[in-house]
């Protein structure tokens, strides 16, 4: 009788290539948001002298260019909302899943009925299933609360972020590269 005791399968290793190339995605991933150094830079910061348009122009250029460093803190906060509520924390790290295969890592264009879809339509529909899941799992207040916070969050630092700096932070990651 042959033991097996103590040898390693070669079936683990097929695990371990598609681990490996999974975390060099997840950083791929990452790596295509804007740096957290020119979202958060404080001498970019001054207050809108134009009125609204003004606002809405800054609010519109920078959610634009922000858009997956803005869902980052907002899934971070609608996360730290549901620490108290288990199922609804199970359903949003299922949700999470989902948000990294199909908004943050993707690497390719998604082509769903042989049309594309556009990034903005998918953070919209992941955005609109993760909080109508959320809500099915009865943690409303807190979710009300945190959706209104992050909404808060991010018209606040787009309005006063400048964004006549944005492209030549682009240009500066483009040179470096």
């Amino acid at each position: 009788m042959k033991t097996t005791y103590g040898t390693i399968t070669t079936s683990a290793q097929p695990n371990m290539e598609y681990i490996s190339r999974a975390k060099q995605r997840i950083k791929a991933g990452l790596g295509t948001r804007r740096p957290w150094k020119a979202m958060l830079n404080v001498r970019s910061l001054k207050v809108p002298g134009g009125g609204v348009a003004e606002v809405m122009a800054r609010v519109r250029v920078n959610v634009s260019y922000f858009r997956m460093n803005y869902a980052m803190v907002g899934l971070m906060i609608l996360f730290l909302s549901l620490l108290w509520h288990p199922i609804s924390l199970i359903v949003f790290l299922i949700l999470m899943a989902a948000w990294l295969f199909l908004y943050f890592l993707r690497d390719d264009p998604l082509i769903v009925l042989g049309h594309l879809v556009d990034d903005r339509l998918v953070l919209l529909a992941m955005g609109l299933l993760t909080v109508t899941l959320l809500l099915l799992t009865d943690a409303t207040v807190n979710i009300v609360a945190a959706l209104a916070l992050v909404v808060a969050l991010v018209v606040a630092h787009a309005s006063f972020r400048r964004t006549e700096d944005l492209f030549l932070a682009e240009e500066d990651q483009a040179a470096a590269a």
